[in-house]
């Protein structure tokens, strides 16, 4: 890899790593926005919410924009506005106005974060300088995550406001970056290739009501999650039809033929879902059972961002000897590994009992989630990386909302109502086999890709 190839790697790990950093640091500051703005506890969860639509609804068209309009400019255009976003969010004075910068947020994370990974999947070539990149860049991203969670909560004990200003700052300096480091390239040739404006509105829609209906499934009526569902669902078919007999449609229904892509999508969506859903339930514990202060708590959960230093040492070694999807395979059994080891949680565990879980799933996470992102985009044409990364965020990004909605629901419908620690243990307890079973599901899914030889084992179709 030459100068001019990890410089495009830098900046492309900052915007990574800008949007795992985001996304911690607004969990921890919560319940300070909360207090400061008078929000309700369903403003609130819209605060959150309101970026997992945004995100998970736009990111097929944002993969797609990528690959039809230029991987830098949507880049650059993007970041510009998540920069501006995340400042109205620090400069917001009431719910409705930090809700919707959050949408926009999200919707901008949506357009960049595929165009980011088409970049390197396109500027690398496939095999090991490229395998090498995405470890890196997947470690960065899981770094983002885990310092976001002890940096969000220094800055939110100062002034929760803090939490956006600080994105804004560090998103003017990669913008700066990739201006200098990002080359550019010559337009796409889009001749024959309209931009499929039903495509695009009929699957932004229904990825947008099906995630709505995810998030509204442990806050609403059923009645109202069902019929959320049902319109995303119509949405949906009505995509499949269409694509089907369009001339350029937004996402070639062929590239669903790889069955190494539909495997890692799939594991991904699982995989996520257990992840956050677990570390959830880790939080509540924590924070409601055990009083720890927000440090303290972040503090506790550091540990598992032990992947950002393995991902690009360990994972790659394991990698070259044994195959992608063979890595992919230890990681998903170790994640339900560490959910296991948790699920006895007691009233008053030690740290040193909670330790082995948290370290286990740090590894889980450096095994599994760079190479399913290489699985997911290995031997997609360059004309489709942005499609290929946009399938896998929209996985990605809808399997945590799914998590995390189930694993409430489970929870609250678990919790005793006199509140007492047994209570609450008892909600803790039901709701942590949501994480174990989707980790289960996540290593069924991903061992039918075993077969074949080593380096062949990310390929099988």
């Amino acid at each position: 890899m030459n100068g001019r190839g990890w410089g495009v790697l830098l900046v492309l790990c900052g915007a990574i790593f800008l949007e795992g950093i985001d996304v911690a640091m607004l969990n921890v500051a919560l319940p300070s926005i909360r207090a400061d703005l008078g929000m309700s506890t369903g403003e609130l969860q819209w605060v959150m919410s309101a970026y997992v639509v945004g995100y998970g609804g736009f990111m097929l068209l944002g993969g797609r924009a990528a690959d039809l309009f230029g991987r830098r400019q949507m880049f650059l255009l993007w970041l510009t506005v998540f920069l501006l976003f995340s400042g109205l969010g620090g400069f917001a004075d009431d719910g409705p106005t930090l809700i919707v910068a959050r949408f926009v947020t999200g919707v901008a994370a949506a357009f960049m974060t595929p165009a980011g990974l088409s970049i390197i999947t396109t500027s690398f070539e496939e095999g090991p300088q490229r395998d090498k990149a995405l470890l890196i860049y997947s470690g960065t991203a899981a770094g983002g995550f885990s310092i976001g969670l002890v940096v969000g909560g220094l800055l939110t004990s100062a002034d929760w406001r803090w939490v956006f200003f600080a994105p804004v700052v560090l998103s003017f300096l990669i913008l700066v970056a990739a201006l200098a480091l990002v080359p550019k390239s010559p337009r796409p040739d889009r001749t024959g290739q309209r931009v499929d404006l039903l495509g695009a509105l009929t699957v932004t829609g229904a990825i947008v009501l099906l995630v709505l209906a995810v998030e509204r499934a442990a806050h609403t009526g059923l009645g109202q999650t069902l019929s959320t569902l049902a319109a995303g669902l119509v949405l949906l078919t009505v995509f499949v039809l269409t694509e089907r007999r369009a001339a350029a449609p937004l996402v070639r229904l062929g590239i669903f033929r790889s069955g190494a892509l539909v495997r890692a999508n799939l594991s991904a969506l699982f995989f996520a879902g257990g992840f956050f859903g677990f570390q959830f339930i880790a939080v509540l514990y924590l924070r409601e059972l055990r009083g720890w202060s927000t440090v303290e708590t972040s503090l506790a959960l550091l540990v598992i961002g032990i992947d950002a230093a393995l991902s690009p040492t360990l994972t790659p070694k394991l990698a070259g000897r044994f195959g992608n999807a063979r890595v992919v395979f230890g990681g998903l059994v170790l994640a339900a590994l560490s959910y296991a080891l948790f699920l006895p949680v007691g009233e008053d565990w030690t740290y040193a009992a909670m330790f082995p879980s948290f370290i286990v799933l740090g590894l889980a996470f450096s095994l599994a989630y760079g190479p399913l992102t290489i699985i997911a985009t290995e031997g997609v044409q360059e004309e489709e990386q942005g499609l290929a990364g946009g399938l896998l965020y929209t996985s990605f990004q809808f399997g945590a909302a799914l998590g995390l909605s189930t694993v409430t629901a489970v929870n609250v419908a678990a919790t005793g109502e006199d509140g007492s620690p047994q209570s609450l243990l008892d909600g803790y307890h039901a709701a942590l086999l949501v994480p174990l079973i989707a980790a289960g599901a996540a290593a069924l899914i991903s061992a039918f890709g075993l077969r074949g030889r080593p380096r062949d084992g990310a390929l099988a179709t």
